[in-house]
């Protein structure tokens, strides 16, 4: 009887500690400091794009010429094929073109 009790005891504690690990965490994110710029493909980008990216990271990425077309291709078929981001093969085109032409 004593072994049950303990046993008993036992898993109602790690049941209790679960409980405790499980819980929920609130998060209150910082104001965004940039906005995206105005352009073709904005919904397009924001649609996509937001879910998991402010407009303030984006904007961190790297800028200028040598950078444009290809590294955002880079990016958005990384985005895809990598981190499982659910953008439709149609919209691929209109992202890399408004960030190129935007960042």
């Amino acid at each position: 009887m004593t072994s049950k009790l303990l046993a008993s005891l036992a898993a109602i504690a790690m049941l209790s500690i679960g409980a405790v690990i499980a819980a929920p965490v609130n998060y209150t994110l910082p104001e965004e400091t940039a906005a995206f710029k105005p352009g073709p493909n904005l919904e397009v980008v924001q649609g996509n794009c937001t879910g998991c990216h402010s407009a303030d990271y984006i904007k961190t990425q790297p800028q200028g010429e040598k950078f444009k077309k290809d590294f955002w291709q880079a990016e958005v078929t990384k985005m895809i094929k990598v981190y499982g981001a659910p953008i439709d093969q149609a919209d691929v085109g209109k992202i890399v073109e408004y960030l190129s032409a935007t960042y």
